[in-house]
C-alpha cells in the first residue's frame, strides 16, 4: 500500500504525544519520507502532513508564476508562512505542538484522516461533521442527477 487511506483517532499522551496510526506510519516507510512537512490546510481546519515531495508540488506552482504576483505570494504564505518540519519519534509517534493545537482546535484526541498522497490531523468532531456534510451534499448532488 503507498497511499494514505482511511481514518483512525487516537489519544493524546501525558506528554503530547499521539501515535501515528500503523497503516500511515507504513506508508512513510515505503515512501522513504523521513521528516514531515506539515502546513495548515487551506480549506479545512485540518493540518495536511507529507513529505518533501508535497512541500516540492506547491513550490513548482509558485515557481511556474511571476514570483512578485499576488498569487505567488498568497501561495508562499500559506505553504511556507503556515508550515512546519517535524518527525515522527523512535515508537512513531507525532508531539501535538500549539502549531496544531491552535489551528485545529485538537485537544485529548486526534482523528488521522487519509488523503492519498498525504495524511491530515483533525480535531474528531469537526472531522466527523465536515465527513457527514460532504456526504450529505454528494447524496444531493447524485439525487440531482437522476
Amino acid at each position: 500500500m503507498n497511499r494514505f487511506l482511511s481514518n483512525a483517532t487516537n489519544r493524546i499522551d501525558a506528554k503530547g504525544r499521539v501515535s501515528v496510526p500503523a497503516a500511515f506510519r507504513s506508508v512513510l516507510v515505503e515512501r522513504n519520507v523521513q521528516e514531515l512537512y506539515c502546513f495548515q490546510d487551506f480549506v479545512f481546519p485540518a493540518i495536511s502532513v507529507g513529505g518533501l515531495d508535497l512541500l516540492d508540488r506547491f513550490e513548482q506552482q509558485i515557481a511556474a508564476e511571476d514570483l512578485f504576483s499576488p498569487a505567488a505570494n498568497q501561495m508562499s504564505l500559506l505553504i511556507h508562512g503556515g508550515g512546519v518540519f517535524m518527525r515522527l519519534d523512535a515508537e512513531g509517534r507525532l508531539m501535538v505542538t500549539d502549531f496544531i493545537r491552535d489551528f485545529t482546535g485538537i485537544t485529548g484526541e486526534v482523528t488521522f484522516v487519509g488523503r492519498a498522497d498525504h495524511f491530515q490531523l483533525w480535531r474528531p468532531e469537526a472531522f466527523l461533521a465536515l465527513q457527514a456534510q460532504a456526504r450529505e451534499e454528494r447524496r444531493l448532488a447524485g439525487r440531482r442527477s437522476e
